[in-house]
C-alpha cells in the first residue's frame, strides 16, 4: 500500500481498561483507529468463543469508542446500517444506548454473490430495508477481507440519499479488518466527495489490529486467500501482541476471527471448519517449515533487530519502555518453541477445541 512504510502507529487514549491508537504519517483523507480491550483480544485469542459470547466480546471497546467519538463531537445523531449477517456480531445499536447516543433508524441491506456458469459474476442486493435520516452518522459493523460487499452497500446508500436529495455527514465503521479497507475507504471518500463535498469522511475502528489476508495458501499450504487474516504486513496492538505471545498456540490458528457469522449463528460450521484446519496440520506437520511458519505468523525475520522490528511493526510512536518489552518476549517465546513441534501443537488443539465445543459438533 501507498507510504504504508510511513504509518506509525499513535497511542490516543488508555480509559477504562479500552487502550486506543490511531494511524498516523500516511497522508489519508480518513481517520483510523486500533483499539484493544481484554474481551476483544479473548475473542481474536480463542475460537472457542462463539455464539452470544461472540457479540458480547466487542460491547466494552465499542461503547468507549462511541463515547470518545461523542466527546468530540463527531457523532451526533446516528443511523445503524446492518448489512446481513455480519454486522448482527456488531453491539453499533446497544453501545449506542449505553452512550446516550440517538439511533434515529436502522436500516438492512443483504448483499450476495451472483455466480454465473459456477463461477462469481458479481453482488446482487437481494434485500434491502432503508431508511434516511439526512446530515446523519452512519454507523456500520463488518469484517472487511475484500471489501467488495462494503463497497457495494455502501455505494447502494449513497445512491439512496441521493435519490432523496440528502446526505450524510460521515461513516463510521467498526471492523475486523485488514488492511484492504484503507485502500478502499480512501477511494470511497474521494468518489463521495465528487457529490457531498461537505462530506466529513470515514472514521473507521479495527479491533485489535490491522490485519492483512494471505494473497496465498501460505507456508502451510492451507490458508484462503483474501479470506484468512493474519499479522504479516498489518499493525498489530501492543496489547494484543503481548496477550497473544504470552500463550504459545494462538498466533498458530488459521485465522484471526475465522468465519465470524458461523462462529455466532452455525457454530458446528464454525467447529467443522477449526477441526479442518488442524487436522490438516496434524498431517502436514512434518513437511512444513516451521521457521518459515513461525516468521510468516510473526510477520518478521526471526533474526531481525530491535530497530528493524520496531519499523516493520509501525511501533516508532510507542513508548520505548513498552517496545523493548515487547521484543524481549518476542524473542522469549521464540525460544520456548524450540523443543515444540507443529505435530504436537495441532493435536493439542485438537484435543482442547473438541472437548471445549463437543456439543455443537453434528
Amino acid at each position: 500500500m501507498e507510504k504504508w512504510n510511513e504509518v506509525k502507529l499513535v497511542p490516543e487514549f488508555s480509559e477504562q481498561g479500552v487502550d486506543c491508537y490511531r494511524l498516523a504519517g500516511g497522508d489519508y483523507e480518513n481517520e483510523y483507529y486500533v483499539v484493544s480491550e481484554a474481551e476483544t483480544r479473548k475473542l481474536l485469542n480463542t475460537p472457542e468463543v462463539v455464539g452470544y459470547e461472540v457479540y458480547h466480546c466487542l460491547i466494552p471497546s465499542t461503547s468507549q469508542m462511541l463515547y470518545y467519538f461523542k466527546e468530540q463531537g463527531k457523532v451526533t445523531a446516528a443511523n445503524i446500517l446492518s448489512i446481513l449477517r455480519g454486522a448482527l456480531n456488531y453491539p453499533l445499536e446497544e453501545s449506542c444506548y449505553r452512550e446516550h447516543i440517538r439511533v434515529h433508524d436502522i436500516s438492512f441491506l443483504s448483499s450476495e454473490r451472483v455466480f454465473k456458469e459456477e463461477e462469481i459474476a458479481g453482488l446482487e442486493i437481494k434485500y434491502s430495508k432503508l431508511t434516511m435520516v439526512p446530515g446523519s452518522t452512519l454507523l456500520i459493523g463488518d469484517i472487511i477481507a475484500t471489501g467488495e460487499t462494503l463497497i457495494h452497500c455502501l455505494r447502494y446508500v449513497t445512491d439512496f440519499y441521493r435519490e432523496h436529495g440528502a446526505s450524510l455527514r460521515n461513516i463510521i465503521i467498526f471492523t475486523i479488518g485488514g488492511t484492504t479497507g484503507i485502500k478502499i475507504l480512501e477511494r470511497l471518500t474521494k468518489e463521495i466527495r465528487e457529490f457531498w463535498p461537505e462530506f466529513e469522511g470515514f472514521i473507521t475502528v479495527y479491533y485489535e489490529g490491522i490485519f492483512s489476508t494471505y494473497q496465498d495458501r501460505g507456508v502451510s499450504g492451507i490458508n484462503l486467500p483474501d479470506v484468512d487474516f493474519y499479522w504479516k504486513d498489518g499493525i498489530i496492538a501492543p496489547e494484543f501482541r503481548r496477550e497473544t505471545l504470552s500463550m504459545r498456540d494462538p498466533l498458530f490458528e488459521k485465522c484471526i476471527i475465522y468465519d465470524g457469522g458461523a462462529r455466532r449463528y452455525e457454530i458446528h460450521e464454525h467447529v467443522e471448519e477449526v477441526l479442518d484446519f488442524w487436522n490438516k496440520m496434524l498431517e502436514k506437520a512434518d513437511r512444513i517449515d516451521f521457521t518459515r511458519l513461525l516468521e510468516e505468523k510473526l510477520g518478521c525475520p526471526l533474526g531481525a533487530s530491535y530497530e528493524e522490528w520496531i519499523h516493520i511493526n509501525h511501533y516508532e510512536e510507542i513508548d520505548e519502555r513498552v517496545t523493548k518489552w515487547l521484543y524481549r518476549q518476542e524473542k522469549g517465546y521464540i525460544a520456548s518453541l524450540g523443543d515444540a513441534t507443529l505435530k504436537e501443537i495441532a493435536a493439542e488443539r485438537i484435543e482442547e477445541f473438541t472437548a471445549a465445543l463437543r456439543k455443537y459438533m453434528l
